[in-house]
């Protein structure tokens, strides 16, 4: 990920000062709950990035709504970046915390159209556990979604 920082003074968020049009912004989609806009960064053209109109730091910040509405701008941004640009390839990135690679602490996706030798890297080593182990982190997965699951559903 580029690296940018949010030079906004404290108790301040670069996008919910763009989402209450205090700052301008290229917007390309807006509904109730996201607002799309191109990132200034430009990897490539037509990068755009969607974003929660209401402060949300992270995913886990997060009405089921707002992820979910997230995911439908998304993909008519998408959409449409791949009728406009006709890129080879697109990226959706989405980063959570600093360790996450996370540079502007208000929920946002990357809508990133992409071409050969864009420059761009998304790769990790490969620890290839055993499948017993995979068993054991699945169980786990399980066991928490378990318990975050209501009563009686």
């Amino acid at each position: 990920m580029p690296m940018f920082v949010d030079t906004s003074p404290p108790g301040q968020c670069i996008f919910c000062r763009l989402a209450a049009r205090e700052i301008p912004s290229a917007t390309v989609y807006e509904d109730k709950l996201t607002i799309a806009f191109m990132d200034l960064g430009q990897v490539n053209p037509g990068h755009v990035l969607v974003a929660v109109k209401r402060h949300a730091a992270t995913l886990f910040d997060l009405t089921e709504d707002e992820a979910g509405a997230v995911m439908k701008t998304a993909q008519k941004v998408a959409t449409a970046v791949r009728e406009t640009f006709d890129p080879p390839g697109l990226t959706l990135l989405q980063a959570n915390g600093k360790e996450g690679d996370q540079t502007v602490f208000h929920f946002h996706m990357h809508v990133v159209p992409r071409h050969g030798d864009d420059g761009i890297a998304l790769s990790w080593p490969r620890k290839d556990p055993p499948f017993e182990t995979l068993q054991a982190y699945a169980e786990r997965v399980r066991t928490g979604l378990a318990r975050l699951a209501p009563a009686g559903r």
